[in-house]
């Protein structure tokens, strides 16, 4: 079988009412997490895609509520969890205890059971524990004991974490950052969001109080798992595949970039587009769709060289050369 005998899949749930389903979990959403709509549209596609989000900012910018919010609107079961430096890899997957000699060992499963998973600070534990979400975000699976187990089919890993340079924090292996479709940057909100928050807080809002943070489920869960076929019905033209691969490509040939992006990291901008497609309300993916989510699908599989670091330039303005030296299809 060739490429071009490959049809798009089909879902039970129509485009446009997928289309209105999403934006009305956007804006159940955003009703709470003012002035972060780009954040708001990373989480949505990573969920379409059925990929993973590295959320990175400040602490106090709204990351874990923003997932909150996410799993509220989904209406799906989540689990969170606090990385710290004494988290060990059994207290996120499981352990099999021995409670009752005549039954044996009974395992007890751990909080990456879930839909969502919020993987608060992930960069405050070390490695190892950091690595215990491996295998989960790749295969949708756990191994403990010699025992395999499937997790939810709607997992889905929000982590969240400090910049690297504040104190206390691990930076991640290469190997988890590639785990992650997409990694989201959280900036401080403009002066219009903020008072709007606060005018939100003064008029009763509270996430501490409400766990649903006053939001009411919008999707079921099979409308959920719906919604992410969706993605398999989107068209990717032969152009638009060269664009992708030509934008990645360039990455590894770029004097400023000592390790570039992966083949991983191509496939997951051609997912991230078709996710996009999809909160765009169509069936067929365009160059802006690739163009718009490669910074958060490429920023964390480069590695900046040493002199280019010491000039003061980030990935992001790397990448944004790239994508204006990179020729998109018409």
């Amino acid at each position: 079988m060739t490429s071009s005998d490959l049809r798009p899949q089909t879902s039970d749930l129509s485009l446009e009412e997928g289309s209105e389903l999403l934006r009305q979990i956007h804006q159940a959403v955003s009703s709470r997490i003012i002035g972060q709509a780009a954040a708001i549209d990373d989480a949505l596609v990573v969920f379409l895609a059925r990929g993973h989000l590295l959320i990175e900012g400040v602490p106090g910018t709204a990351k874990t509520l923003l997932v909150r919010a996410i799993g509220a609107a989904l209406g799906i079961k989540s689990a969170r969890i606090q990385f710290t430096p004494d988290l060990m890899p059994s207290d996120v997957t499981g352990v099999s205890l021995l409670r009752d000699p005549a039954r044996g060992f009974e395992f007890q499963p751990g909080p990456i059971f879930t839909a969502i998973l919020i993987a608060d600070e992930i960069n405050r534990a070390p490695a190892k524990t950091q690595a215990a979400l491996l295998e989960g975000m790749a295969e949708r699976q756990v191994t403990v004991d010699g025992v395999t187990r499937a997790l939810d089919p709607l997992f889905t890993v929000y982590a969240t974490q400090n910049p690297v340079e504040h104190e206390g924090t691990y930076p991640l292996p290469e190997a988890q950052l590639d785990r992650f479709l997409l990694k989201a940057v959280v900036p401080y909100p403009s002066a219009e969001a903020e008072l709007e928050m606060l005018a939100l807080h003064e008029g009763g809002f509270d996430p501490e109080r409400d766990p649903t943070l006053g939001i009411k489920p919008v999707v079921s869960q099979q409308q959920a798992l719906a919604l992410r076929r969706l993605v398999d019905t989107v068209r990717v033209a032969p152009e638009l595949r060269a664009y992708i691969a030509d934008i990645t490509r360039a990455t590894r040939s770029d004097p400023a970039i000592a390790l570039g992006a992966s083949p991983r990291a191509t496939v997951a901008l051609m997912r991230a587009a078709r996710a996009a497609a999809v909160l765009d309300g169509r069936n067929y993916a365009v160059p802006d769709d690739a163009k718009s989510r490669a910074p958060a699908a490429l920023r964390h599989r480069m590695t900046l060289a040493p002199e280019v670091e010491v000039e003061g330039r980030s990935v992001d303005d790397v990448l944004a050369a790239i994508l204006t030296r990179v020729v998109a299809p018409k």
